[in-house]
């Protein structure tokens, strides 16, 4: 099918629209509410509006992103009718949306901002407007929601329903008035979000954004009776140079590790040491529940978004998650307790600094299973997009840092096996490699388990662990499908022993703290999981029983995987929290209906 685009022949197909075929042709045309990953293009912004002349000399102007191609059609985007009223959007915009750049966490990286680059907006004719009423919500630990900056666009509503299956967002108020809500929940915190922080991932401005606590970390820093001990999460060190124009996937461990020396950094220890003590615990657990009739299947627990989903979505099949602690868990409990002891530092002047890739660590941190008399393990998680950020204040450009290894007391050591935490399917690998070889007193021979790879949001496998028999397993990210396998395990229906869930798409290498990409949702997502298995064929060391120190802290300290010990400082316990849902909602209900009457 043939049409004109600015005067010049297109071609297209049925059904696309008149931005996809400009795109195709190399036109420019502005966009914010429109976001091509998601499918999502419900023309709430108009500033893709484009001139359609007809035959007889009528003009229109449309929608680009949602106004489908017509044969012959004569397509305009750069008359000044359609300049004027691009300019025209955007002062609306921006007139309606809280100008104060300079401290919002998107300042630098903000879709609006570029838009008013593009239409050259220097002075704007219309008084800024914002509804007093729209809500400035930092209830939550991981983010904030500030309805001063939204543009109604929808995309964190899109992918919050149909990527994530949480549905915590809705659409509050009408007109000029209207924001992205919690439906009929007191607050966001109370709301059934779970903090994965996709949102802020899609979100085209500051609206959404991860609380910022660097200020703290400064503060730590500073202060000449505080030892500091940094950690980072596996998927950190593949992530991290994105920020800094280094390749997606590219290993920055060393880098990051001389930078945290570089801002005053007492201790800088590896978080995947205690991901290899998380298998040797989750795996003995495993065992222990298919010897001795436990529930099963056994779901993992690592990822904080979706124990918090199942504490407020299901509760009812929290008896089959884990105990164990995630490797920050983990980490945070071993660095109040063993590391002290080996290093003769009082606990009590320790500060566990954790830098992770997900919003929802922030939440876990703040669990009170996850604490001691001394307080939080983990006394404060920065985002991977926030320790960028402080980088920067501190003068530090990641790219040009000469790499150093970590420090070496006791924490430091990983395998292959706690790389590959970060990718989903990662876990499942590394802990069946571990029960492999407890089960059978040898390694697995194809160490690497192609079946538990992959990038769909769920998939199965079968898998022969030699004397144990053959067991189905399954590996999931997107917390519609966890839901599934959840639902089928609590009827006693499920076929399989053990599950591996993650929240985020692609696991933690694609959390809702990593580094996002304007007009793009998750486009490096295989370039960091290549990293992560490119760095584990590298390990002289692949299984987490073969990590010298992990051996070394059983035998010093702990005694055996799932030792009273262990269990005391290693494992965590589940609550529900949908009661608190349901009392939030009775009275949000509440308080409409006064306001109704």
């Amino acid at each position: 099918m043939n049409a004109y685009i600015n005067g010049t022949p297109c071609e297209f197909t049925e059904g696309e629209t008149i931005l996809q075929a400009a795109r195709r042709s190399h036109v420019f045309i502005p966009t914010l509410c429109h976001f091509a990953p998601l499918g999502h293009k419900p023309g709430t912004c108009r500033v893709c509006a484009v001139e359609v002349r007809d035959d007889a000399g009528g003009t229109q102007m449309l929608t680009a992103c949602n106004t489908p191609m017509q044969e012959g059609m004569q397509v305009f985007t750069r008359t000044e009718k359609v300049r004027a009223h691009q300019r025209l959007q955007v002062e609306l915009l921006f007139a309606d949306h809280d100008q104060n750049c300079i401290a919002c966490a998107r300042h630098g990286s903000c879709e609006l901002q570029d838009l008013g680059e593009f239409v050259g907006l220097s002075t704007n004719r219309f008084a800024p407007r914002i509804a007093s009423d729209r809500p400035f919500d930092d209830t939550m630990r991981g983010m904030v929601r500030d309805m001063s900056k939204c543009v109604r666009c929808l995309r964190c509503i899109d992918v919050c329903r149909n990527v994530q299956g949480v549905a915590a967002l809705t659409v509050d108020g009408t007109g000029p008035n209207a924001y992205v809500g919690v439906g009929m929940a007191e607050d966001q915190n109370t709301s059934v979000c779970i903090q994965c922080g996709q949102c802020i991932l899609v979100c085209p401005t500051g609206a959404l954004a991860e609380r910022d606590q660097n200020d703290e970390v400064l503060e730590f820093i500073a202060d000449p009776k505080i030892k500091t001990v940094f950690t980072f999460a596996s998927s950190v060190r593949v992530v991290l140079g994105e920020e800094f124009g280094m390749q997606p996937g590219e290993n920055t461990e060393g880098k990051i590790v001389a930078a945290l020396r570089r801002i005053g950094a007492d201790i800088v220890l590896d978080t995947d040491f205690a991901a290899d003590v998380t298998i040797m615990e989750e795996g003995t657990e495993l065992l222990d529940r298919m010897r001795n009739k436990g529930v099963l299947p056994m779901f993992t627990s690592c990822c904080p978004g979706w124990v918090s989903y199942a504490e407020k979505h299901f509760p009812q099949g929290l008896p089959h998650l884990s105990t164990t602690r995630s490797p920050q868990g983990i980490f945070g409990s071993l660095a109040k307790t063993y590391l002290p002891k080996q290093m003769g530092i009082p606990a009590e002047n320790l500060r566990v600094v954790s830098i992770m890739p997900c919003t929802a660590k922030k939440v876990e941190a703040a669990r009170p299973q996850l604490s001691s008399q001394l307080g939080p393990d983990t006394d404060v998680v920065i985002t991977v997009r926030e320790f960028a950020r402080l980088l920067r204040r501190c003068g530090i450009n990641l790219a040009e840092v000469e790499p150093e290894p970590f420090d070496n007391p006791f924490m430091s050591d990983s395998t292959g096996a706690g790389v590959i935490f970060g990718t989903t399917g990662g876990v499942m690998e590394a802990a069946l490699r571990t029960v492999y070889a407890k089960l059978n007193g040898k390694e697995l021979a194809g160490i690497e388990i192609a079946p538990v790879r992959g990038s769909e949001g769920l998939r199965e496998a079968e898998i022969d662990l030699g004397e144990g028999g053959k067991i189905k397993v399954a590996v999931c990210f997107g917390l519609a499908n966890a839901r599934k396998l959840l639902e089928q395990a609590v009827k006693g229906d499920s076929p399989y022993a053990f599950i591996e869930v993650m929240a985020c798409p692609g696991g933690c290498v694609d959390g809702g703290g990593t580094p996002r990409v304007k007009n793009d949702y998750l486009p490096r997502k295989n370039n960091r999981q290549d990293g992560l298995y490119s760095i584990d064929r590298g390990m002289p060391r692949r299984q987490s029983h073969n990590n010298p120190q992990v051996k070394r802290l059983y035998d010093e300290f702990l005694g055996e995987p799932n030792s009273h010990l262990a269990h005391e400082l290693l494992h965590t316990s589940y609550a529900s929290r949908s009661k608190l849902l349901t009392e939030s909602i009775s009275q949000a209900k509440q308080r409409v209906t006064l306001t109704d009457r």
